[in-house]
């Protein structure tokens, strides 16, 4: 009788049998895939490839353009990175903030006479010196270095951080107390990242690293062409917005997450919610000064407020209404939603379904046509659509604009010129937002943009529409392919960018999008984004929500709102 264990391959659908032991890179071979795989899915949870296989396992492998493999390509890359830099510049802090411009911004820190810098330390950055960086990257990358998978008690795991200087990833360890701690190796250097790594660095050959403003943008492959880096986009406001918060970050000295646990530890959590508060109150009365300003000068009619799912247009909305009422001005909002076209008429998406996110689900004639009414001063009544039946109807719902009256919309589409393409350009006044995370995890690991939003998405279609995590999590990546074509293209349209992220909010996440995550079974798909996203909040302490207050934007998704929804 065979004493052989049997491996289920969803790559080939079909069992394979091992002895024992063996690694997933082993299994690999044995499948004679036509990719390379750089991680995989065992039991639906993402391992790195030299995770051993001893008891029967589903197993799926991953290649790099999949969303998980190109996670796990960036990391490596980022290690490779800081590899790099520690070769040519040792004692050198390097320091990844967050994404831009379809690439990953970072800085090297440092205070000594080999290295000049500003008053905080940042390092200046040259052409020389990226392209050094650059170099030394290739040639770890052509040297084929195996990253090397440990898992240590987490006293030790502090020991080896503290002797490298990457206090950061100390003072995380430190707060949330964990007994082992997972981190790699890669000749003789040591870092931990929240996630797989490649196998070994021969496997990204496709890299790019050039100078960015004060820093540099790491790029991996373009997701259109594995074979080549991407195209550099010009984000000029949004690397304004990051910039703005990073330095409310580091004067409220919560900049990455062990920093936010001490804060919790030391029972600050609730001036650290009030100083966050005051500043969106801040941002919405500068948006809404310059809105009042344009308006007196004949201008901005119009208010046009889009951004990507759970970034949290609709509180943006009626926060910024209140700042334009003390401005004298009388704001009144418009749905976008109410403008679909009949179902029948609704274009399809790739998997055959309603696409509603598209621009041309939209009555886009019927809408300019009130809103040219409006400007001219005529009564418009407004239609209503009807989910349920997929028609429009009216109801007698009716507006005008009044001396002083602004008109809100709100809608995903906001940005784009096809919008509202017979609308004098003067008359309009665009607003980004989206909830563009400052917080790090620390000086190597940054906290997705996409995470945030995706957390605040599960909580508030849990409580409020009645869809599971698994639901939200099937429906994610339909969503993200709407943003990536109808929303991201037109961010650098807006007059104004507002950041809708708290500092403090995903301890506070923590404690409702845990118990929703916990619930998605293991046989599904979504099992390994729930866990992923399980794995990413373990990070934070929890933070009670009695602090905030009822008009904070968190508390459109969280519940206990001031404002009707």
């Amino acid at each position: 009788m065979s004493n052989r264990l049997k491996v289920y391959c969803k790559n080939i659908e079909q069992y394979v049998d091992i002895n024992g032991g063996e690694t997933l890179l082993e299994i690999a071979k044995m499948v004679n895939l036509d990719f390379e795989p750089i991680c995989a899915r065992v039991n639906n949870k993402t391992e790195n490839l030299y995770f051993p296989v001893f008891t029967p396992k589903q197993v799926e492998f991953l290649s790099k353009e999949s969303s998980s493999g190109n996670r796990c390509y960036i990391r490596s890359l980022c290690m490779v990175l800081y590899k790099a830099s520690q070769n040519l510049y040792p004692g050198t802090r390097l320091k990844i903030a967050h994404s831009i411009s379809k690439g990953y911004f970072g800085k090297l820190i440092g205070r000594s006479p080999k290295y000049p810098a500003d008053e905080n330390g940042n390092i200046f950055i040259t052409k020389e010196l990226v392209a050094a960086l650059k170099e030394e990257m290739q040639r770890i990358v052509d040297a084929d270095i195996e990253f090397q998978r440990k898992e240590r008690l987490t006293r030790d795991a502090i020991t080896i951080f503290k002797n490298q200087g990457l206090d950061d990833k100390v003072t995380l360890l430190e707060t949330i107390r964990e007994l082992y701690t997972v981190y790699y190796k890669l000749d003789g250097l040591c870092d931990s990242y929240y996630g797989t790594l490649a196998p070994r660095t021969g496997m990204l050959n496709v890299f790019d690293l050039r100078p960015y403003k004060d820093g540099f943008l790491l790029t991996g492959f373009d997701k259109e062409n594995p074979n080549v880096p991407p195209q550099h986009v010009t984000q000029e406001k949004m690397y304004k917005a990051f910039t703005d918060y990073i330095e409310f970050n580091n004067i409220v000295g919560v900049r990455n997450v062990g920093e936010l646990n001490k804060t919790v530890l030391a029972g600050r959590t609730p001036l650290l919610i009030n100083v966050a508060e005051a500043l969106h109150d801040k941002y919405l009365s500068r948006i809404s000064d310059e809105i009042t300003r344009r308006y007196h000068e004949g201008g901005a009619r119009i208010v046009l407020l889009a951004g990507p799912s759970s970034s949290g247009k609709t509180t943006t909305t009626k926060r910024l209404a209140i700042q334009l009422m003390t401005n004298l001005l009388k704001p009144q909002m418009v749905s976008l939603d109410n403008y679909f076209v009949d179902r029948d008429h609704t274009p399809h998406d790739e998997t055959g379904d309603y696409d509603y996110e598209s621009l041309y689900a939209l009555d886009l004639e019927k809408f300019n046509k009130d809103l040219c009414d409006l400007l001219d001063g005529k009564e418009v009544f407004l239609p209503t659509y009807n989910f349920k039946t997929g028609s429009r109807e009216y109801k007698g719902d009716s507006i005008r604009l009044e001396d002083r009256s602004v008109l809100l919309i709100e809608g995903i589409h906001g940005l784009n010129p096809e919008l509202t393409a017979h609308i004098d350009e003067k008359m309009k006044f665009r607003v980004y937002v989206s909830a563009l995370t400052t917080l790090s995890i620390d000086d190597h690991n940054w906290v997705p943009t996409t995470d945030n939003r995706l957390l605040r998405r599960i909580i508030r279609d849990y409580k409020y529409r009645g869809s599971s995590a698994e639901e939200t999590l099937k429906r994610w990546p339909s969503v993200r392919r709407g943003e990536e074509k109808w929303i991201f293209p037109y961010q650098e349209n807006a007059d104004a960018t507002f950041n809708s992220s708290l500092i403090f909010e995903l301890g506070v996440m923590k404690n409702y999008a845990e118990e929703i995550l916990s619930q998605v079974p293991r046989d599904v798909p979504e099992f390994g984004e729930a866990y992923r996203l399980r794995k990413f909040l373990s990070y934070f302490l929890p933070i009670e929500e009695k602090n905030i207050p009822s008009t904070s934007l968190l508390r459109e998704f969280l519940g206990g709102s001031s404002f009707r929804y």
